[in-house]
């Protein structure tokens, strides 16, 4: 079984989708697709369903949802153009598919992939290059992870709050795989590359100063000095009016260095670059 769910659901078994069109049976596939492999309790799965107002009929609509979902399981093979159902030995019934066990339901994967697994695997990866030192295998595979993204996770399911609560769990997940690629790609002198990324990222994440001091960052190092203190400025107002807060020491030290350092010509920037990228203990320099 393959299973997406960075961005559209799409769950398949022997290359078909068994992925239901109605709205319930597809945001219980989906709660299961998140946690393959793993149980997951029916108490879970009425929440994510009903949230704190089940029907007293929850559990039996429930087995209902589960069966629809077989139904579809067991279609799959018959409908597929690689498989014949009728003489496959040894082929998964839905059952073996999609167990019921003490509790709860289980999705079997069956060893298939996963893109979840696959963005983790290669997050996982690219974290490792990065303290290695090896920014262009870093850059290179975290690139690869932020791939399998097609839009944001289970885009077009119903999510109640289970769902919510792993949507917001991937997308922190990119948003730190994101952060590190571009951290690799600015050690490597890819300002000029991540600007326009980074303006629709901090123009996204309005409180976000890690993004806020990449994006400071690059552009200063393309010689656009007082773009790069508008940023901070821009940072200063919103982190003041929606949050009540101050910069990090960290920003505020970034802000001064840009404040002192040489005029925005080319031959200045690319000087303070170059020396930024010397010593890893000057704010403009990159930083982990």
């Amino acid at each position: 079984m393959d299973i997406d769910v960075l961005g559209p659901l799409d769950v398949r078994e022997n290359g078909v989708s068994v992925t239901p069109t109605a709205p319930k049976p597809r945001q219980v596939l989906a709660l299961l697709a998140s946690h393959a492999d793993r149980v997951v309790p029916v108490a879970s799965l009425v929440e994510e369903l009903w949230c704190d107002r089940p029907p007293r009929s929850a559990r039996t609509t429930l087995q209902t949802y589960v069966l629809h979902l077989r139904e579809l399981i067991d279609a799959a093979p018959a409908r597929g153009t690689a498989r014949d159902a009728g003489t496959e030995p040894g082929r998964r019934t839905a059952k073996d598919v999609l167990l019921t066990l003490p509790g709860g339901y289980l999705l079997s994967s069956g060893d298939g992939r996963s893109d979840v697994r696959e963005f983790e695997r290669l997050a996982g990866l690219g974290y490792r290059a990065m303290d290695a030192g090896d920014l262009a295998g870093a850059s290179r595979t975290l690139a690869a992870a932020l791939d399998l993204w097609s839009g944001p996770a289970f885009a077009d399911v119903q999510t109640g709050a289970r769902l919510s609560m792993e949507a917001r769990r991937l997308e922190e997940s990119r948003l730190c795989a994101l952060e590190q690629r571009i951290e690799a790609d600015l050690r490597l002198g890819r300002h000029r590359e991540v600007l326009a990324e980074l303006t629709v990222l901090v123009s996204r994440h309005r409180t976000h100063e890690n993004l806020h001091a990449q994006f400071m960052t690059a552009l200063y190092r393309s010689g656009r000095r007082g773009e790069a203190l508008d940023a901070y400025r821009r940072l200063c107002t919103t982190l003041g009016h929606e949050l009540g807060l101050e910069p990090s020491p960290r920003l505020r030290r970034l802000q001064h260095s840009i404040l002192t350092a040489a005029p925005e010509t080319r031959s200045g920037a690319q000087t303070a670059a170059r020396a930024a990228q010397t010593s890893y203990a000057h704010p403009l320099a990159p930083t982990s």
